[in-house]
């Protein structure tokens, strides 16, 4: 599931944004204000939706700063859409524009445009902090070293990174990786995990988060 991040100084038009892209299935967060960013948290958005007029930091300020931090697709919510603003925005590393006001028909289609050449694009690699996945040839790297993952250890961490910040069960994630038929039970996966996360300490990074008493997420 797709969560999204709309930053607006505009109250009303981030309800709108909201109940417009909830409806589609979006996870939606909403900011007031560009200083409420979270920088640790922006890994977890798939798209970002962000006003470029606004109070104290405008939006251009805003995407560059998060532009270093982030891959996903970034779509400005205007009314400032002369050549030069588009042309200022798209140089700071945005991605499109939707111009204010606008019709929730066009918000719905450009986020679902992206969403999916994002899809389209992430089905060889992805890449989430310093760790790149090879989807096809199923291999994690980290600064271009692969880490030496079993085939059960990699598909538990391709599973958990591809649905980043969701919590999932012991018994979900064995169904997920070894199916209804698999030959041992869901208390295999907490070995896994054990090892999955040396192996990534080894290199520095620790991306797998316990939630007690659920289970785990990809942070």
């Amino acid at each position: 599931m797709c969560r999204i991040l709309a930053v607006d100084d505009d109250k009303g038009i981030l309800a709108v944004i909201r109940k417009a892209l909830e409806k589609e299935g979006y996870l939606v967060d909403t900011l007031d204000d560009p200083e409420k960013i979270d920088p640790e948290r922006l890994s977890g958005y798939q798209l970002i939706l962000l006003d470029v007029m606004m109070p104290g930091t405008d939006g251009f300020t805003v995407c560059r700063k998060i532009r270093e931090q982030v891959d996903c697709p970034i779509i400005f919510v205007t009314a400032k859409t002369e050549e030069g603003d588009l042309i200022t925005g798209f140089g700071l590393g945005a991605d499109d524009y939707i111009r204010k006001p606008f019709g929730l028909g066009e918000l719905r289609a450009r986020v679902a445009a992206h969403l999916r050449r994002e899809n389209r694009e992430k089905k060889h690699r992805i890449t989430l902090g310093d760790l790149e996945f090879s989807l096809q040839a199923k291999e994690i790297y980290c600064q271009g070293k692969q880490i030496p993952l079993t085939k059960s250890e990699y598909s538990i961490c391709e599973y958990l990174a591809l649905n980043r910040g969701q919590v999932f069960s012991k018994e979900r994630i064995y169904e997920h990786v070894f199916g209804y038929d698999g030959e041992s039970d869901s208390s295999a996966i907490t070995e896994h995990i054990k090892n999955i996360r040396a192996k990534l300490q080894k290199v520095g990074v620790s991306p797998v988060e316990t939630v007690w008493g659920i289970g785990y997420k990809w942070k």
